[in-house]
């Protein structure tokens, strides 16, 4: 696996002309055509791919692109195309890639781990319309041709500002995908209650305690990430108020067995320490289980 450090090594590979060392936006047409192998990433990418990519790695994951896509890598993560044997291929589409440096100590710099997308599996890789999809191009050549005309003092805001209202776009974009994946999202939903139900029915709260959020989007095999985004989405909650819901909804019917203590039904819970769970209960019911028990039985 090669590691991809600079701007100048990602363009090289393709056979482009570098204009700015830490910064650079590409018209993959006009590149020329690369080895298929894996590369460890150390800058943000940004792909727009335009047609069929076989065999797109994205961390552990592979993904076969159809039509106009979007795929966000930042520093630390593994893409490329992966073959049986290394095999020469065109890149298509365009994209975008700068160094961590290039917009460090600036607000995209601080703002830039907000963007969930840059941590999403790559199968939940943003889907453009044709009209989108002329947007970020256009996007894309305005930035192209600020890094190609005469380097100033202004430049690198008016890129990184560029940059800014691409993500800006995305993210609306990413909400609209949401949407209308309604039906979609409302079987992970599904998907999500039957889980927590079999948690909670089995041993696995006593052995490695309340479920997490991570836990729960690896079981349905998302990132955290965009889990998290879906269920918010959806819900209105964030992935973890709807488990901790989930588990006052439970206790509430536990707590009517007389037979087990307060701290049993916490331990039971995936608690380790009772105490949490009164203050949990209080927080959500607004009394405690002790007084939750003395008016409902």
């Amino acid at each position: 696996m090669e590691k991809l450090t600079s701007v100048t090594q990602f363009n090289t590979i393709r056979g482009q002309i570098t204009h700015h060392p830490m910064m650079t936006v590409l018209d993959q047409s006009q590149s020329c055509m690369v080895w298929s192998k894996p590369y460890l990433s150390e800058l943000f990418i940004i792909f727009l791919k335009d047609i069929r990519c076989e065999d797109f790695k994205y961390g552990r994951t592979h993904y076969d692109y159809e039509g106009d896509t979007l795929l966000f890598i930042s520093p630390g993560q593994i893409f490329g195309i992966e073959s049986v044997e290394e095999k020469m291929i065109q890149p298509t589409g365009w994209v975008i890639a700068f160094h961590p440096d290039f917009i460090r100590g600036t607000h995209l710099g601080k703002t830039i781990s907000s963007y969930p997308f840059f941590h999403y599996h790559s199968h939940e890789a943003l889907h453009v319309s044709s009209f989108e999809k002329e947007m970020i191009v256009d996007n894309m050549q305005k930035i192209s041709q600020e890094l190609e005309g005469r380097i100033d003092k202004h430049s690198r805001m008016i890129v990184i500002n560029a940059i800014e209202l691409l993500l800006s776009y995305c993210t609306r974009f990413y909400d609209r995908q949401f949407i209308t994946r309604e039906n979609l999202n409302r079987d992970v939903l599904a998907r999500f209650e039957h889980l927590l139900y079999e948690y909670f029915q089995s041993e696995k709260p006593q052995l490695i305690g309340t479920p997490t959020v991570s836990y729960c989007a690896e079981q349905l095999h998302f990132s955290a990430n965009y889990f998290g985004d879906l269920i918010k989405k959806e819900t209105g909650k964030t992935a973890q108020e709807y488990i901790k819901d989930k588990i006052i909804e439970i206790s509430k019917e536990r707590i009517l067995d007389i037979s087990q203590s307060i701290s049993e039904i916490a331990y039971e819970l995936g608690f380790k320490h009772p105490p949490h769970f009164t203050r949990l209960f209080k927080q959500k019911v607004g009394i405690s289980p002790v007084e939750y028990r003395s008016i409902s039985v």
